[in-house]
């Protein structure tokens, strides 16, 4: 089978690699829908702390079943693919968050994942694609994030919600809030990103390029802040920056990760009783809640999806895409496409 393999950083090859063989309790998945993620440029640019290369990439994707045990799943299913292969048994997983165990592992990330053209997936981390397009299907993943990040707010419905990033992350996570009935506005520093959030996706924005944030924050929350604050831009200044946009009783979800240590002023924290909240992967659960969104028509998926390639020519693609960003959203590899 074809595969693009990530041979080192800044080195992409499609590879013939042979096909997997099917064992136990695993399916054999035909990848159908590949979506490009953050992470996979972090992997071609060599900034993932925890990958070993050569590695292939890719977590967002949908496929159909190409082989499975009897009863588990029928050939030519249509299936989305939950990459966060989890223990079982650590206390997490005994917790039902399965999306933080102890010894998680990430398809494309911590084992080869599905930029290729076959993968075998254990059978519990499929779910039915029915009634989604495999284009729609790869979306779930990364929409999914977005999902749980509100989910883990714990805001309410008439909240006023702040998502700083208009990344592909923090655009889900402004969905799903808004989909929360939450009174939703994006903050960003690209004039581009702001306005296809206001424009394709009609959210309220803030330009955080220009200075003055705290007055314009002042001026749309009438001088109380946002009641729960998403930072979704993986950048450490940002995050410790937001806990001055929190309210007085307000939440703050980091949904990005960074390296960096994140510091804040403890007297200020205490004075607002701010809640502080990690959001990390996602859960069976939030994704069922994306299908279900997805079905209902509330996502606009085909906005979201800016590029498209095939499996033949991403590696110049991504190469290209990891540097020249504009108007990129989500990229979408299209494993069966031949031109």
């Amino acid at each position: 089978m074809r595969a693009v393999v990530c041979r080192k950083p800044g080195e992409l090859a499609l590879e013939e690699r042979p096909q997997p063989k099917r064992g136990g309790a695993e399916v054999l998945v035909g990848v159908s829908h590949v979506g490009i993620c953050g992470t996979d440029f972090h992997i071609y640019e060599g900034k993932h702390p925890f990958l070993a290369y050569p590695r292939v990439m890719g977590h967002e994707f949908s496929g159909t079943v190409l082989d499975a045990a009897p009863g588990v799943a029928s050939p030519g299913q249509p299936v989305i693919v939950n990459p966060y292969l989890s223990c079982g048994r650590c206390i997490a997983c005994r917790n039902g968050k399965a999306n933080c165990c102890v010894a998680i592992e990430v398809l494309g990330v911590h084992r080869d994942g599905a930029m290729c053209e076959q993968i075998l997936v254990p059978a519990e981390n499929l779910l039915p694609a029915d009634g989604l397009s495999l284009v729609e299907a790869a979306t779930v993943e990364f929409l999914a994030v977005g999902a749980h990040a509100v989910r883990r707010s714990m805001a309410l419905g008439g909240n006023r919600a702040l998502v700083i990033g208009a990344g592909p992350i923090g655009l889900a996570t402004a969905l799903f809030a808004r989909i929360a009935k939450q009174n939703v506005t994006i903050m960003d520093v690209s004039a581009e990103r702001l306005a296809f959030a206001a424009r394709q996706l009609g959210f309220l924005v803030i330009d955080g390029s220009k200075g003055r944030i705290i007055e314009k924050i002042s001026e749309r929350t009438a001088g109380t802040g946002f009641d729960v604050v998403y930072d979704a831009t993986g950048n450490s200044h940002s995050m410790q920056s937001a806990f001055a946009y929190v309210a007085h009783g307000g939440v703050m979800v980091m949904v990005s990760v960074v390296q960096d240590d994140i510091t804040f002023s403890d007297p200020e924290f205490h004075k607002r009783e701010m809640m502080l909240i990690g959001s990390r992967n996602a859960t069976r659960a939030d994704f069922e809640h994306v299908i279900i969104s997805i079905r209902a028509g509330k996502i606009p998926v085909d906005r979201l999806v800016t590029h498209r390639t095939t499996l033949r020519d991403s590696p110049g693609n991504i190469a290209l895409w990891a540097h020249e960003k504009s108007g990129l959203i989500k990229a979408m590899i299209d494993v069966r496409g031949r031109t």
